[in-house]
């Protein structure tokens, strides 16, 4: 019995109204439509009423102007009447023979004007009426009054559907903004499901390339590039030290040289100036020189040079320079020797590093790394779009419980009850 009783007492909760995401565009249609039409209702006896105030308003204002004065009146008071009448009568006929709009909002702005001009009207020239035409002046401001009581009435309704108005817009801009949000939270969880699955094809691919890189390193021909290589480093090993033999005897010589330009320059000897500027800019220039030209260049260059040191007008400063002009002769065949080594041995360096570069196993390794490098490349930009779109998607989504609940507190402002939103099927 107790159990029945409290049943019986306890209040039921009041029943909500279920909605769904998606029916929410064609519920505010209908629901401005219906708004619309409750307005249209509501107003239709009131703007009837004005329109047949203004028109009966009007008739009294014509009344007022074809009427005759009370000759009982006195001769200042008429001459007023007769001042402020046709400025009285025009302003109201200027107001009152406007057409009222079809439009309920623009007829209640065009007739809210229309008052306004009556009653300023008649509280301005209209007020000297008041003793000529005392019927008459109460007959008008009981005509305006009558306007404004069915004014009162549709501002009410106006307000009202103002307000719901409102209410609907904010709520198709909510929706508008949520539907937005979820389409593009879609749609990045679409782009991140192929970020992924390019991600996966990526780095399937750079293991498939890892182990044939390996299979190459293991691969018999390796061991012929491996001693290929060795025997290449040590021909360059030998090149850069007959290459740094030539470098310091023609340092050693340039330096002596310009000395003789100097002394050369002095004497104004041109021919010799230009012989020795010649020679040194072949042992100067960072290309090595063609050996037959550079052996011609010192054969001439080294006589004009000994004849100064003869004459004590060079002084050789160290061991170096004194082995070098002690015997020229022996200096250019060394000269023109080391430049025939130089060239062999870089021939022959390159002769091996194109080999190599054609060889099947070096040309397939350096194709694989170049790939490889290339995805790994990918692979890093794919995986930084993958956590920028992921950060990007938990922002805007972290938006939406607030949204909603903005969404469904608006509609049940605009229906006065508790509302259940239905979205992907869950409330």
């Amino acid at each position: 019995m107790y159990t029945f009783i409290k049943k019986l007492l306890k209040q039921k909760e009041p029943e909500k109204f279920t909605l769904a995401f998606d029916a929410i565009p064609a519920w505010l249609d209908e629901r401005e439509k219906i708004l619309r039409t409750t307005l249209q209702t509501e107003t239709d006896a009131p703007v009837r009423n004005i329109r047949n105030a203004t028109a009966q308003l009007q008739i009294i204002v014509n009344g007022i102007a074809d009427a005759e004065h009370d000759p009982a009146i006195h001769p200042k008071l008429k001459a007023i009447a007769k001042n402020s009448l046709p400025l009285f009568v025009k302003a109201m006929t200027a107001s009152l023979s406007k057409d009222l709009p079809e439009d309920i909002e623009e007829f209640y702005s065009a007739a809210v004007e229309c008052v306004k001009i009556c009653l300023n009207s008649t509280r301005g020239q209209g007020r000297y009426l008041q003793v000529v035409f005392p019927g008459e002046m109460k007959a008008v401001k009981t005509g305006i009054d009558a306007i404004g009581h069915e004014m009162n009435a549709i501002t009410t309704s106006l307000t009202t559907y103002q307000e719901q108005k409102t209410l609907i817009t904010e709520v198709r801009t909510l929706y508008n903004v949520l539907y937005d949000i979820r389409t593009d939270s879609g749609k990045a969880l679409e782009k991140g499901q192929r970020i992924s699955t390019r991600i996966t094809e990526i780095t399937n691919r750079i293991e498939h390339l890892k182990k044939e890189l390996e299979n190459l390193h293991s691969d018999a021909g390796m061991k012929e590039i491996k001693k290929t290589r060795f025997a290449l480093e040590e021909m360059e090993k030998k090149r850069d030290g007959v290459t740094r033999t030539y470098t310091t005897l023609s340092m050693t010589a340039s330096h002596v040289f310009r000395k003789a330009e100097k002394i050369a320059t002095k004497q104004q000897h041109s021919a010799e100036i230009s012989t020795l500027r010649r020679t040194i800019d072949f042992l100067s220039d960072h290309t090595l020189p063609d050996p037959d030209n550079l052996a011609s260049a010192l054969a001439i260059t080294c006589p004009i040079t000994e004849r100064m040191i003869a004459a004590g007008e060079i002084v050789l400063k160290n061991k170096e320079e004194r082995g070098i002009f002690s015997d020229t002769g022996q200096f250019c065949k060394e000269m023109y020797t080391i430049c025939l080594d130089i060239r062999k041995q870089d021939r022959e360096c390159r002769n091996i590093q194109d080999s190599l570069a054609s060889h099947p196993v070096l040309v397939q390794t350096n194709t694989l790394e170049r790939e490889k490098t290339q995805l790994e490349h990918m692979l890093e930009k794919e995986r930084q779009a993958q956590t920028d779109l992921a950060d990007w998607r938990k922002r805007i989504v972290e938006k939406i419980p607030a949204l909603e609940k903005e969404l469904r507190d608006k509609i049940e402002e605009i229906i006065g009850k508790g509302v259940q939103l239905r979205i992907d099927g869950h409330t």
